[in-house]
C-alpha cells in the first residue's frame, strides 16, 4: 500500500495510466485548442497552466434575481423552482423538493443493492459507491433526467454532462470540502452537483451540511496551501492540510453550517465551489441512502486540481 502511494507521487505513473485511457481524454481536445492549451491529452495539468481564476460562468458574474427570469426557458420551470433559481446567486445551492417519488426512490435503492451482491459495484475509499451509472442503466438514466438536466443546463447556461455517481448506504462524515479542487473546469465553474435523498434524513443518521454563500469565495488551487508540484512529483501536501486551510478560512469568515434534513426524493443542487460535508453519526445503525451525481459543462476543460490529471469522461 505504501509503495502504491509513493508511485502515484510520480507523474509519469499518471500519464502512463493516462495513454493507456486516451479515448476517455478526447473530451478535452476541441476544449484545448480554444483556450491555447499546448500540451498532450495525457499529460498532467493544472491551476499553473490558466491565466484566470475567476469563474466565468454567468450567474456567478451577475445576479441570479435580476438577470435570471428573463433569459430563455426561464418561465418553464414551476413558481418554486423559479424561485429557487433567482436565489443561486446569493446561496450557492437550491433545494427541489420531492422531486423524485417514492417509488422512484426504492428503485435506485434496489438497483444499487441488486448491484452489491452481484458484486458488480463495491465500497471505496471507505464508504462510497462509485459510477453505478456505467453498470445500470436505471442509474444512467436517471443522470439523464430531464427534471434534473433542465435545472442544471439553465444555471450553466451550458449543457451538462455526467461525470460520475456517487453511492452512500451511511453518512460520509466527510470534513468540509468544495467540490473545485476535486473537479476543476477552466474556465472555472462549470461544474456542478445533485445530492438526492433516497430515505429521510434526520440529525441522527449523519446528514450533509452546507455553508449558504461560501461559493462566494475565492476558488482554492494547490498553490493555495503549499502543494505546488515539480515537473515529475505531485506536491508533498496531505489532503487534510487542504482541510485545516480550509477550516481556517471558513472560521475568518464566520460561515454557519446548516444540516440539510431531507425527505425522502428531495434534491440539493450546488454551486462547483460550495462547500460541504457530512455530519457525524448519531445512531451508528442507521443508513442514510443518497446518491450525488457530478456534472461538467460538456464545452470545458474538464481536470482534477488536487492530482494534476485531466478527468477521464466515458461519453455515451
Amino acid at each position: 500500500m505504501r509503495g502504491g502511494k509513493q508511485l502515484k507521487k510520480y507523474k509519469l505513473f499518471h500519464w502512463l495510466y493516462n495513454l493507456w485511457h486516451i479515448k476517455s481524454l478526447r473530451h478535452n481536445r476541441d476544449a484545448y485548442r480554444r483556450y491555447g492549451i499546448h500540451k498532450p491529452l495525457f499529460a498532467s495539468i493544472s491551476s499553473k497552466d490558466f491565466p484566470d481564476k475567476t469563474s466565468k460562468a454567468w450567474l456567478d458574474t451577475d445576479d441570479a434575481a435580476l438577470i435570471a427570469s428573463s433569459r430563455e426557458g426561464f418561465s418553464d420551470f414551476d413558481p418554486s423552482t423559479r424561485s429557487q433559481i433567482g436565489q443561486w446567486s446569493a446561496k450557492g445551492y437550491m433545494i427541489l423538493e420531492k422531486l423524485f417519488s417514492d417509488k422512484e426512490a426504492d428503485d435506485i435503492n434496489a438497483e444499487i443493492n441488486r448491484l452489491q451482491h452481484s458484486g458488480k459495484l463495491r465500497f471505496t475509499n471507505g464508504n462510497k459507491l462509485m459510477f453505478a451509472n456505467r453498470l445500470s442503466p436505471l442509474i444512467h438514466d436517471t443522470c439523464y433526467d430531464k427534471r434534473l438536466t433542465s435545472v442544471l443546463d439553465f444555471l450553466l447556461d451550458k449543457k451538462v454532462v455526467p461525470f460520475q455517481t456517487i453511492n452512500f448506504i451511511r453518512g460520509s462524515e466527510q470534513k468540509a470540502h468544495s467540490d473545485s479542487i476535486h473537479m476543476t473546469t477552466y474556465p472555472l465553474g462549470y461544474l456542478i452537483a445533485v445530492w438526492i435523498a433516497l430515505e429521510d434524513i434526520t440529525l441522527q443518521n449523519g446528514p450533509l451540511f452546507y455553508y449558504p454563500g461560501s461559493h462566494k469565495l475565492p476558488f482554492l488551487f494547490n498553490s493555495d496551501y503549499d502543494n505546488d508540484s515539480s515537473p515529475l512529483t505531485l506536491g508533498d501536501k496531505t489532503y487534510a492540510d487542504y482541510e485545516d486551510m480550509l477550516q481556517d478560512i471558513l472560521k475568518q469568515n464566520e460561515f454557519q453550517a446548516v444540516p440539510f434534513l431531507a425527505k425522502k426524493g428531495d434534491v440539493l443542487i450546488w454551486h462547483a465551489n460550495l462547500v460541504h460535508g457530512g455530519m457525524p453519526i448519531k445512531d451508528k445503525n442507521a443508513t442514510r441512502k443518497s446518491m450525488v451525481i457530478h456534472y461538467y459543462a460538456d464545452d470545458v476543460i474538464k481536470y482534477h486540481e488536487i492530482t494534476e490529471r485531466p478527468s477521464l469522461m466515458k461519453l455515451d
